[in-house]
């Protein structure tokens, strides 16, 4: 009979308080910070995606306790569970010998040319992409809504770039851009997200419709109970 799988608290873990978890800089324009809210909040309040999952914004990703830790704007991990208990410091980062995988997606969004480590000079320290890429994370995004590194090499005018990981190398994906082994797309979309008009980056289905925020489905009811006409402020 197979046994059951451990939970994340009742994994023995080696001495992590060389690791720098929370370093309480501040670091997010008000643009970057709303767009990293608009790619968590629908996956939590749809059921697009089978349960369990994590999505996160800002959290270190750590692959061995000797390594540096890694903070993508967002990530998308399929097949995990939240830790319960956040007084335990190793239930507060994205610690991979705890968790068991890397994460699915990372997501990066461009809010300056240094701050995002996503190239370097330094030969002995590897650039956001080539360290994702050696984790074996399977999807890689860029988004630059502000066009801060639109060098040709780099984003060849485009402002969304999505990599897929082939024989551990990042290849360039073609639009549509679906991610097959999450099930979900990623699109651009103009509209208005929490009373701001922008271009966003949004999840989407593989037709490219999005995936509503909870806003969003909770204004689609209140609209479809007005069309049955019933007021939905006297529900």
């Amino acid at each position: 009979m197979a046994q059951a799988k451990p939970r994340l608290e009742e994994i023995p873990i080696p001495d992590i308080s060389h690791l720098v978890i929370e370093d309480d800089i501040p670091v997010n324009n008000f643009q970057s910070e709303k767009q990293q809210r608009c790619l968590v909040d629908p996956l939590y309040s749809s059921n697009v995606l089978p349960k369990p999952f994590l999505v996160a914004a800002n959290v270190g990703i750590f692959n061995a306790i000797t390594a540096e830790g890694i903070a993508p704007d967002v990530f998308l991990c399929l097949g995990v569970d939240m830790p319960t208990d956040w007084s335990q410091r190793q239930n507060r980062s994205y610690l991979v010998w705890q968790f068991g995988k890397f994460p699915d997606v990372v997501i990066e969004i461009i809010s300056n040319r240094k701050g995002n480590q996503l190239l370097t000079k330094d030969p002995a320290k590897l650039c956001k992409k080539d360290a994702y890429a050696q984790m074996g994370i399977p999807y890689y995004v860029v988004f630059d809504p502000l066009r801060q590194i639109q060098e040709p090499e780099q984003m060849d005018g485009q402002v969304l770039k999505v990599y897929g990981l082939t024989q551990k190398r990042y290849v360039e994906l073609d639009r549509p851009f679906y991610l097959e082994a999450v099930g979900l797309g990623l699109t651009l979309w103009d509209g208005e997200f929490e009373d701001h008009a922008d271009t966003w980056l949004r999840w989407c289905d593989r037709t490219g419709q999005v995936i509503p925020t909870g806003k969003e489905r909770a204004d689609q009811l209140a609209q479809k109970l007005r069309e049955l006409g019933v007021d939905p402020e006297q529900i």
